[in-house]
């Protein structure tokens, strides 16, 4: 569906005693990932929330295939599975400097009233703009 490419640099403070990024680092990748991907819709995630909607992460799944290192540049492919309904899912793919697969990982997130804290449905404005 739709892909959006995001490109992280990797900090020192990101990498473990083996100068290798830490797996918990990840997770903060696919979101910034997320976040420039729906600004690329001209949707602000911090104006979805003061709208009242939250997404939060339902499940997260990565496969590490190869390490990721201090001062490389990762890019992170970011694409839509599928038209959002109450739950939007996104699946990526990270590259290293060599353009190698070094990761995959899919999440899922729901949207939620932030005022009762229940599903649901996407909003119409925001599959709109998604032209989904």
């Amino acid at each position: 569906m739709k892909t959006h490419q995001t490109f992280v640099k990797v900090r020192y403070s990101e990498t473990d005693q083996m100068g290798i990024v830490h797996h918990g680092n990840y997770a903060q990748y696919l979101e910034i990932a997320r976040i420039e991907w729906l600004e690329q819709f001209g949707v602000s995630y911090k104006n979805l929330e003061e709208e009242g909607i939250m997404l939060p992460v339902y499940s997260m799944e990565f496969k590490f295939l190869l390490p990721a290192t201090f001062d490389e540049v990762l890019k992170i492919e970011t694409t839509l599975l599928h038209a959002p309904r109450v739950r939007i899912e996104f699946s990526y793919k990270i590259f290293n400097s060599k353009n190698e697969i070094i990761t995959t990982a899919s999440t899922v997130l729901v949207f939620m009233d932030a005022t009762t804290k229940k599903p649901m449905r996407c909003p119409e404005f925001l599959a709109e703009k998604l032209n989904v």
